[in-house]
Formats: C-alpha cells, sequence, structure tokens
C-alpha cells in the first residue's frame, strides 16, 4: 500500500459523555471512509426473531436495499435466527450510523409483523447485544485480519451447529470473493493500517455471538 496516501480523518460517535468510566473505555461508532467494515446485530436477549424462513427474508429484502442506498458493497453475510454478521467495504463513513438506523428500524417493525402473525410476542427493543449496544462495527486493519473475519462469517452455520457445510446454508451468502476483495482494498487503501486494537489481537473477531 501506498504510504504517502494521506490519512482520512475518523469521525467517532459514543452513546456516553464519558471517554473512561469505571476504568472501561467507552464504546464508539467510527465513521471513515473508503474503509472495509466488519458489522455485527443481535436480538435483544438471544431471541429467536430470525427462526421463520419469513423473518429471513424480511432481513435480507430489507439489507440488500439499504447496503445499495448507503454505498456499502457486502462481501459476506450471515444471518441465524437471532444474530447476524457482515463484512464489507463502505465507501462513505458517514453513511453507517443512518444505514444501521434504518435497517434495524424496518427490520425490527416488520419482523414483529411476522412474529405477531404467527401468534408469538413482538420484541421491543429489538436489537441489542450483551454490552447493551445495537450494533458493533469495526474497522479492519489488515489483510490477515480481514481473512480471519471473513472465514469467521462465513464459518456461522458450523459454528452455531446450524449446518456442518457452510456452502449449503442459504442464508450465509458470500456476494465477493476474499481473494478478491482484499486485493482491491489494498489497492485502493481501504484498510485501517497502523492503528493497534487489541481485540483483533486476541481473537477473530469481536465475540458478540
Amino acid at each position: 500500500m501506498n504510504s504517502q496516501r494521506p490519512a482520512r480523518p475518523i469521525h467517532k460517535t459514543s452513546r456516553s459523555p464519558h471517554k473512561v468510566l469505571g476504568g472501561v473505555h467507552r464504546f464508539e461508532h467510527w465513521y471513515r471512509d473508503n474503509q472495509v467494515y466488519f458489522i455485527t446485530a443481535r436480538c435483544v436477549g438471544g431471541v429467536s426473531a430470525f427462526a421463520s424462513e419469513r423473518a429471513k427474508g424480511v432481513f435480507w429484502n430489507r439489507f440488500e436495499h439499504y447496503a445499495e442506498a448507503h454505498g456499502f458493497t457486502p462481501w459476506i453475510t450471515s444471518l441465524l435466527s437471532n444474530h447476524c454478521h457482515t463484512l464489507g467495504y463502505l465507501r462513505c463513513g458517514r453513511e453507517l450510523g443512518e444505514m444501521m438506523k434504518r435497517l434495524h428500524g424496518s427490520v425490527a417493525k416488520l419482523t414483529n409483523d411476522v412474529l405477531t402473525s404467527l401468534g408469538q410476542p413482538r420484541l421491543v427493543p429489538f436489537w441489542r447485544g450483551e454490552d447493551g449496544h445495537d450494533y458493533f462495527d469495526g474497522c479492519i486493519r489488515d489483510e490477515r485480519q480481514c481473512r480471519r473475519a471473513y472465514r469467521y462469517v462465513l464459518n456461522q452455520p458450523r459454528r452455531h451447529g446450524v449446518c456442518a457445510d457452510p456452502s449449503a446454508y442459504p442464508h450465509t451468502r458470500p456476494r465477493i470473493d476474499v481473494e478478491r476483495g482484499i486485493r482491491r482494498a489494498l489497492q485502493i487503501g481501504a484498510f485501517l493500517e497502523g492503528v493497534p486494537y487489541k481485540r483483533y489481537d486476541q481473537r477473530t473477531v469481536p465475540s458478540r455471538r
């Protein structure tokens, strides 16, 4: 990668006004242009809101719509009964927050409609991880981390005992081959190189599910 390429700013948002509280650094969403992102979200309490094919269909319809609307190119995405992961390229970092807001709002409403039609209670709030946040996003640092994240998303059905062969699970959807994606990311400088992230040093991706 060209070391002379000028650094692009990272815009950050957080619910908390305190940078460190109780010895714990606050959670932040990072918005950076021309970036490969890993994004994950989980239903509140681990409820299997996407257990039915109808509910899964709602997710895929809205995910594809808002990804295109906000300039996010998914490389690979996996949807399980109560969580989802995606790895992909985002052209404009500031689009991330709005994309996730609109995606989560529409999926929550329409999936709750499916749940009630099946005689199940509505899930309110719908999205919430164990850490209290609606979703997690991480900027991919380098090609090694990218391969790990891609493999992690690919192996979700095996990891959760849904399907031994990831290629046989219809709700894990590779769209761009990892090697092709990495080549392009390196060409355009889409990795956040030189910024340490201890969480990624310890394991493949953050454990949200």
